[in-house]
């Protein structure tokens, strides 16, 4: 299991593919540590040792165990981003996201988390520590305001000021976070079932905004 595997390694030196392996290698090392023992009982030391490395090799890497731990949803954010950007000009923003969530769910030359061992029962475990729920939110905030960026590009705004982007991301990334919640607790098993439910979520939310706008049309006639 890789924390980041599948992360293309093509055009980068023998030095920068060192250093991507033992990330690889201490993000793993931190999940297994989570799972088995439970995050108070983990240290970095042992994080490190399990990835035969060094106390300061850890810490050139990363900032303390939940980071570690949680690093493959920084890798997925940025999978998410990159897809978004590769998206049609013409496509409204809400429709852009929504495709490039699909596109990084069943991605299989760089796939997400949801394709690797036990990172989904990790995932389920973030809602129960507020330290790894607390870095986790961090990770996901600086995702979403990338996501903001990349939008407001595509619609030739100023974030600061148009507050659309901002609410497209937020209702979006809302609906994937909800999804991912339900099918870490144990709707469905394996990566199909996860994007079938995200499908579906997001199929609920198109419709919710449907009714809601003509109900709102309606009340304003």
């Amino acid at each position: 299991m890789k924390a980041n595997e599948g992360v293309g390694t093509q055009g980068v030196d023998r030095r920068q593919l060192k250093a991507l392996r033992t990330r690889e290698a201490l993000a793993e090392a931190a999940v297994e540590l989570v799972l088995e023992k439970g995050l108070a009982a983990v240290t970095v030391e042992a994080i490190a040792e399990r990835a035969d490395v060094t106390r300061r090799t850890f810490s050139r890497h990363f900032t303390g165990k939940e980071d570690a731990a949680l690093d493959f949803t920084r890798a997925d954010g940025a999978g998410i981003n990159a897809a978004l950007r590769e998206r049609p000009a013409d496509e409204p923003p809400l429709l852009a996201y929504r495709r490039a969530v699909a596109d990084w769910l069943t991605d299989r030359d760089t796939p997400g988390w949801h394709h690797r061992p036990r990172l989904r029962e990790l995932y389920a475990v973030v809602d129960e520590e507020p330290a790894l729920f607390a870095a986790y939110e961090r990770i996901r905030v600086d995702a979403q305001e990338e996501s903001v960026r990349i939008i407001a590009d595509r619609l030739g705004t100023d974030p600061a000021r148009d507050p659309l982007p901002g609410i497209v991301v937020g209702a979006a990334a809302g609906v994937l976070t909800a999804a991912l919640r339900t099918w870490a607790r144990g709707a469905g098993s394996d990566a199909e079932d996860l994007a079938d439910l995200v499908a579906r979520a997001y199929d609920a939310l198109f419709e919710e905004a449907a009714r809601a706008a003509a109900a709102d049309h309606a009340t304003r006639e």
